[in-house]
């Protein structure tokens, strides 16, 4: 009996020492992620062609940072991206106006909406025998595109510019021929500097140019195709983003603020025009974000460029697959962090109040 009683205590032993051994022994970390970030994961985007140079480039550091995710997105233009967001044919969208409060409020919760980049429309020209800067208000440029200012000579043009010898060279008016949210930004800056000469049924993505029924207009696809016909046309005028401005060392008319004040598009008249509408955007990246480009055009200011705006980000708020919301909220996490200290030459990063804000985001999206 003793011989049992020894064996039992002895038995009774090994196990507490096993239990004890077990509890002293680090543990294995339980994670999803490695199953997630191996899987191989492919993003479709669309939409606004003024960030492209930007979200290309992001897209190329993203991709190598995390090699089982590819990112393709495509510059079909604000309204087509839309377009396609909506009817969920992409992953995410890119749109330079916000969305509407009508289409928000029929979406509200299903999507969030950021502030990404912030940039100008400029108006360039292709004039190389001008011996200075052109000078241009909302009125005359209005005036060019309706048709009724057709020749450079013209008085209207003479008076804001006493000292350049301007030729009697026809106005070639050049504009997108695809939907965008370039045009939307431009014509709607139109009609809120000069509504008298610039109609409210001329505001839009897409619109009917009477400088074409004039003969004198000529239509370019996305950012790239305006500035090619430019490009190649003497005496044309066109609007498109300074980005695309910059890099093709092209002239850009001075224009008229809402100070009467002629300015440049740069890095202090485009931040003093977003400083107005910072304190006008929603608490929450799903809220609604359709009056933040009425507050940035033609702002106020001695020194704000007239003609500047956000570009928006758009996601919905629920994938089918957990590890495309992972790698949409990895994207956006860094977009709003590491990749604001990386933002390209003709492009401005947005305030830290509006990084933190789109960074809520992170909490919405969801698998």
């Amino acid at each position: 009996m003793r011989k049992y009683i020894l064996l039992a205590v002895a038995l009774v032993a090994v196990v507490v020492l096993g239990a004890v051994l077990a509890l002293l022994s680090p543990k294995p970390t339980v994670t999803t992620t490695p199953t997630v970030t191996t899987k191989r994961i492919n993003l479709l985007g669309s939409g606004a062609t003024f960030p492209y140079p930007q979200i290309a480039a992001w897209i190329d550091e993203f991709n190598r940072r995390y090699p089982n995710v590819t990112i393709n997105y495509n510059p079909t233009g604000s309204g087509t991206g839309q377009e396609q967001f909506f009817s969920r044919v992409v992953d995410f969208a890119a749109s330079d106006p916000p969305i509407s409060r009508e289409k928000w409020e029929s979406w509200r919760g299903k999507f969030v909406q950021m502030p990404f980049v912030i940039g100008a429309v400029v108006i360039a020209y292709n004039m190389p025998e001008l011996d200075g800067r052109l000078r241009l208000d909302a009125e005359t440029i209005a005036l060019i595109y309706k048709g009724e200012i057709q020749y450079w000579n013209d008085e209207r043009l003479r008076s804001l510019n006493p000292n350049l010898n301007l030729p009697e060279r026809k106005i070639i008016a050049v504009h997108r021929s695809d939907s965008s949210g370039t045009t939307d930004v431009f014509t709607r800056f139109l009609h809120k500097a000069a509504p008298h000469a610039w109609p409210k049924e001329l505001v839009g993505k897409s619109v009917e140019w009477p400088v074409d029924r004039k003969g004198n207009g000529v239509g370019g696809r996305g950012n790239q195709g305006v500035a090619e016909v430019m490009r190649t046309t003497p005496g044309s005028i066109g609007y498109l983003e300074l980005n695309y401005a910059l890099e093709l060392n092209m002239p850009t008319a001075l224009i008229r603020n809402k100070d009467g004040n002629f300015v440049e598009a740069n890095e202090l008249t485009i931040v003093s025009a977003a400083r107005e509408a910072s304190p006008l955007l929603p608490s929450s990246p799903d809220g609604d974000f359709s009056g933040d480009l009425d507050a940035m055009l033609f702002a106020p200011g001695r020194d704000s460029y007239p003609i500047t705006s956000f570009s928006h980000l758009l996601f919905y708020t629920s994938y089918d697959d957990p590890a495309k919301a992972w790698a949409i909220r990895e994207f956006i996490k860094y977009v709003n962090t590491e990749g604001q200290s990386k933002v390209l030459r003709g492009y401005l990063p947005i305030p830290e109040e509006i990084r933190q804000l789109n960074l809520k985001a992170l909490g919405l999206i969801k698998g």
